[in-house]
């Protein structure tokens, strides 16, 4: 072990306990040259402001390489009240956040706070992480695939992280969480903030709280809608979105069931989900007007999340159980969101240690393939980039705790497929925030959709700093009547209006 420290290491031992200075001489920070930046705005799209910033690649070596950050912001309508900046974050990994601030214009937190979205390092407008394409042909798209299949599989997630190290290998160890919030920390410092307030959904909800764990005494209030699980970096919550998928279909069920006269799929749960799996069947041997199993376990899956289009869900499988071509379920199968992902989720995913041993992963397949074949199928137990992975970190992953800053609040729906909900009550747990549980709900992402009793719980939150009941309940987007009308054009509709129709 060495008996000295460098300076960049002083600075990364500073930063990891989030105790540096925001402002200062370069003396007492070494980012004072960052903090000290001066932003030029200039406008850009849908009436926001832009402004570019320079970053340090590595926040241990700060003198070296460098990167730039672009970030958009929208000035509170109502100047009188301003509290702050509310930083923003849609999720991801690579989720570009300059069109937060229009998304959240309407709300209540729009009058008080300057809403501030940002690409983060490696996406969109800033320094990106661009990885080479290749051919994803090797392995056939199959919800249920033999096991001759595979090791294809395995030779894809091989071959794209091969690409990717090709293109991206000089940035690719710095593009993680904590330095990302390390940037925002420098965002905070060049808007002339004491504080930061933060708002973030899905992986948002984790880089809101790697900021707090690292920077305690810079984090006001927060909001992580849509929490992943703080214990499930990140194999894990891939694998718990399978399961969260089949519970669905298994509420589903029950609700079917107890309308045999106007579905015909079974008398119990089991015997609809029985339904199910015949079509499945019969769909494998012979596919109906080009659909097939796999698109029939993506639209079970998508159907059975969102309540509204149970009715719906249940007609397609009663179609296409009688042979007959289903427009629905076209229509749900296609809202599926597509499965390629930018250089910058190949690499943020892989921060920390994934298995390396790729029976691990079909050993995982073979369950999934039989057990939660839904929605996704076995693509959420299959082997990733991850497990090939081809850099070393530079860190471990942050150790999320929360100490010195405010209560804040998390948001969970009990049929979220994205972040299992169980994800949510141990976020809260672990940050000791309070818990809203959106009842009977399979949406992801909460606030600014839809939901009034959500809205009224975070505005009050944000905008007058009034913390809701430490565990409380909104409820969800209502179950259908049965007797109402089905349609394909229902479903585009409800699924358009969830940005989950772009595809035709």
């Amino acid at each position: 072990m060495r008996r000295y420290m460098s300076v960049g290491l002083v600075v990364a031992a500073v930063l990891a306990t989030g105790a540096a200075p925001s402002f200062g001489t370069a003396r007492s920070d070494p980012l004072a040259e960052f903090h000290r930046q001066q932003l030029t705005w200039t406008a850009c799209e849908d009436g926001l402001e832009c402004a570019e910033l320079v970053l340090p690649l590595d926040y241990a070596r700060p003198a070296a390489d460098r990167i730039s950050l672009v970030v958009s912001r929208k000035k509170a309508a109502d100047p009188t009240r301003r509290r702050g900046i509310l930083v923003l974050n849609p999720g991801g990994p690579g989720g570009s956040g300059l069109g937060m601030p229009t998304f959240l214009a309407g709300t209540e937190v729009a009058k008080v706070y300057d809403l501030i979205g940002f690409d983060p390092r490696g996406v969109g407008g800033s320094t990106a992480l661009t990885c080479h394409t290749v051919p994803l042909d090797v392995a056939t798209v199959d919800t249920r695939p033999d096991d001759s299949e595979f090791p294809k599989w395995a030779a894809e997630a091989r071959a794209v992280e091969d690409a990717c190290q090709r293109a991206a290998g000089g940035i690719r160890p710095y593009i993680n969480s904590a330095n990302t919030a390390r940037d925002l920390d420098v965002v905070r410092a060049v808007l002339g903030e004491e504080k930061l307030n933060y708002f973030g959904y899905s992986y948002g909800t984790y880089l809101g709280a790697v900021y707090g764990s690292l920077f305690p005494q810079r984090l006001d209030r927060s909001v992580l809608d849509s929490s992943v699980h703080p214990e499930w970096i990140w194999r894990e919550q891939f694998r718990a979105q399978a399961v969260a998928l089949r519970r669905n279909v298994e509420t589903w069920a029950v609700w079917v069931a107890q309308r045999h006269d106007r579905f015909r799929l079974g008398t119990t749960a089991a015997e609809v989900v029985a339904s199910v799996e015949r079509v499945a069947a019969a769909l494998a041997a012979a596919p109906v007007a080009g659909q097939t199993r796999t698109s029939f376990d993506f639209a079970v899956g998508v159907g059975a999340r969102y309540r509204p289009l149970w009715s719906d869900t249940a007609v397609s499988v009663a179609e296409l159980g009688a042979g007959k071509p289903s427009e629905i379920a076209a229509a749900l199968a296609r809202s599926v969101e597509d499965d390629l992902v930018s250089g910058v989720f190949n690499t943020v995913t892989c921060e920390v240690d994934w298995p390396t041993d790729v029976e691990t992963y079909f050993e995982d397949m073979r369950v999934f393939r039989d057990r939660y074949p839904y929605g996704f199928g076995v693509l959420r137990a299959a082997p990733t980039t991850c497990a090939f992975r081809t850099f070393t970190p530079p860190e471990p992953a942050v150790a999320l705790k929360r100490e010195g800053y405010p209560v804040g609040v998390v948001v969970q729906a009990e049929g979220d497929t994205q972040t299992q909900y169980e994800s949510g009550p141990a976020m809260a747990k672990r940050l000791g925030h309070n818990l809203v549980t959106v009842l009977d709900e399979g949406k992801h992402g909460l606030y600014g959709g839809g939901n009034a009793c959500v809205d009224r719980a975070v505005d009050r939150y944000l905008v007058d700093g009034v913390l809701p009941a430490s565990s409380s309940t909104c409820p969800g987007d209502p179950r259908p009547d049965p007797a109402a009308a089905t349609s394909a054009e229902h479903v585009r509709t409800y699924l358009a209006g969830r940005g989950l129709a772009a595809r035709s």
